[in-house]
């Protein structure tokens, strides 16, 4: 760009002059500035007020051009002292201009304003000023006070050199203490991405980039895996150091301790990326998120019970939210898995015995029902397992202590032991309560809470007789110990509660999605209530050889009619 281009700016007051370099700084040119002296700000004198006043209201579109001016154009000349000086927090300000420069290696910036606007009100202030507005309050009226601004900067390491962009924003606002019109002080001023003891820095990303593989080696990136992309990332931060790759150089957003926080704002070279073997089974992840394509919110995790390994994880949507991990949602019915080894194991129950389901039962105050408000009359324990009758759970609620499902989770099904999966993980939550909630617990409602990894753990667990955490990395990459469960379930319960699920799946609410399976299978449907919303969110936790799968699909219906077909698509492949 030649010497003799100029940019207009606000209105044709100032322009920012660019030189050789490329990179400009403010100049005056034309209009009434020219002849205006000392004109640069309005005196209270000259208007009039006693100078020992304190200006009160929103800044003037003059004060909001003249305040910004100053702040942009000491900041494009690369005075940080002279630039904090008009904002509202002098020592922050010039703290963190100075660090851009010195942390973030940015050697010479240009700063291009935009044309002032209205900052976006909340709602709360939108009906503040209207009440002002009725009453004819003039200084109701919003002011464009908000200045946008384009920020084009050099980053200088070693022999680097590259040009970084970017938006942002600042607002002027009225000082307190002495009246004046200044930079509102915000970290994002310099950054939009930046909150409070956030700062940038360039230089060596503090862990190499990953090349992910399933456990046959082949490559699992975000781009052919949205699903995974959360994941992957977590991985890098975690096990990149510990991988044969090398760091980049990259300038990030790092917290006040100088640890980063995952947001790289520019990568200025790349690293070389090590390879990171996961547990993750390629056929079964594609399985997994083909089952969910279709449906605007659900979640599917596939587990290995012999060994623990974590098969798939899949989404929908592939980004945001990691639910099938992360989530944390009542059971509902799938539950009962837990719950009937529980009675089983204390001789409240047994697959061919005699067992109540009533229509209702109250217990601590509620009345509880079943779907239909069918009832079994002169039925077994299986049947009302496989039919997944309510009753038949809660009339067992005055047998038990108030943490006697709560020791039954964690001590047989490793429920909230602090699972070390390799990523961040719900374990999952079953609290000690008492009366009607004790009993709504037994279902699967009350405060319980899982996600697809924890209750295909549940199945996992069933099928191999012994809690093995789930995990997603080796634990020998990093000499991490995983969770062990106090004990385990006795051959009897187990056997027995295998067969439960067998005749679920084969003659059960699961019937329809199992049909056709061969080899060793078992499955548990579940239908959680959620207050507020019409229809309940679709569980189903299955197992068939050494894989088990478990699916939640939120505000959808029947467990085994939107649930089980995921599970079952899943359970084909693998």
């Amino acid at each position: 760009m030649r010497d003799s281009q100029r940019m207009a700016v606000l209105g044709g007051v100032a322009a920012v002059v660019v030189g050789a370099t490329g990179f400009g700084v403010y100049a005056l040119v034309g209009g009434e500035e020219e002849n205006s002296g000392d004109k640069g700000s309005v005196s209270a004198a000259a208007d009039g007020k006693n100078s020992d006043e304190v200006e009160t209201g929103p800044p003037s579109a003059e004060e909001v051009k003249e305040a910004s001016k100053s702040f942009l154009e000491a900041w494009s000349s690369g005075d940080a002292r002279k630039a904090a000086a008009v904002t509202d927090d002098k020592s922050a300000a010039l703290k963190a201009l100075t660090a851009l420069r010195k942390d973030a290696k940015v050697s010479k910036v240009a700063v291009t304003p935009g044309t002032p606007r209205t900052p976006a009100a909340t709602k709360a202030d939108k009906t503040d000023k209207t009440a002002k507005s009725d009453k004819g309050d003039t200084e109701a009226e919003a002011t464009a006070s908000e200045v946008p601004f384009k920020v084009t900067a050099q980053l200088a390491y070693g022999e680097r050199r590259d040009a970084w962009s970017y938006d942002s924003a600042l607002q002027v606002v009225r000082d307190k203490k002495t009246g004046d019109a200044v930079v509102g002080w915000e970290p994002s001023v310099l950054h939009p991405k930046l909150e409070d003891g956030q700062t940038v820095k360039t230089g060596e990303a503090g862990t190499p980039p990953i090349k992910a593989v399933d456990q046959n080696g082949t490559e699992l990136s975000k781009s052919d895996h949205p699903s995974l992309s959360g994941i992957l990332d977590d991985l890098r931060k975690r096990y990149g150091a510990k991988t044969d790759g090398t760091p980049g150089i990259e300038t990030r957003i790092v917290d006040a301790k100088g640890k980063d926080t995952g947001t790289t704002l520019r990568t200025l070279t790349k690293g070389t990326p090590g390879t990171l073997k996961t547990t993750l089974d390629l056929d079964v992840q594609k399985a997994a998120e083909a089952a969910i394509a279709d449906k605007p919110k659900a979640s599917v995790v596939a587990v290995k019970p012999s060994t623990g390994e974590i098969l798939a994880v899949a989404n929908s949507p592939a980004k945001g939210f990691n639910t099938a991990l992360q989530g944390s949602y009542a059971p509902g019915s799938t539950m009962k898995v837990i719950t009937g080894a529980m009675l089983l194991d204390k001789g409240l129950a047994a697959p061919g015995k005699a067992h109540p389901c009533p229509k209702y039962f109250e217990y601590g105050g509620w009345k509880f029902q079943n779907d239909d408000k069918f009832d079994i009359k002169g039925g077994t324990f299986a049947q009302s397992f496989a039919r997944s009758c309510n009753t038949a759970f809660i009339s067992q609620a005055p047998e038990l202590d108030d943490d006697s499902l709560t020791k039954e989770a964690r001590d047989v099904f490793g429920i909230g032991l602090n699972w070390q999966v390799g990523t961040s993980t719900f374990d999952g939550q079953v609290p000690v309560q008492s009366d009607a909630q004790m009993a709504a617990s037994l279902i699967g409602q009350g405060s319980v809470r899982m996600n697809p990894l924890t209750m295909a753990s549940v199945s996992a667990t069933v099928r191999s007789g012994e809690f093995k955490q789930p995990y997603i990395v080796s634990p020998s990459l990093d000499d991490r110990t995983l969770a062990k469960a106090p004990r385990s379930m006795k051959p009897q319960v187990v056997s027995d509660l295998r067969a439960l699920m067998k005749t679920t799946a084969t003659g059960g609410t699961a019937a329809k999605p199992m049909a056709g399976l061969s080899g060793d299978f078992g499955a548990k449907t579940g239908s959680a209530e959620v207050g507020g919303q019409k229809k309940p969110n679709a569980w189903f936790t299955a197992y068939r050889d050494d894989i088990a799968v478990s699916a939640v699909v939120p505000a959808s219906g029947h467990g085994g009619d939107y649930a089980g077909p995921v599970v079952r698509k899943v359970l084909d492949v693998g």
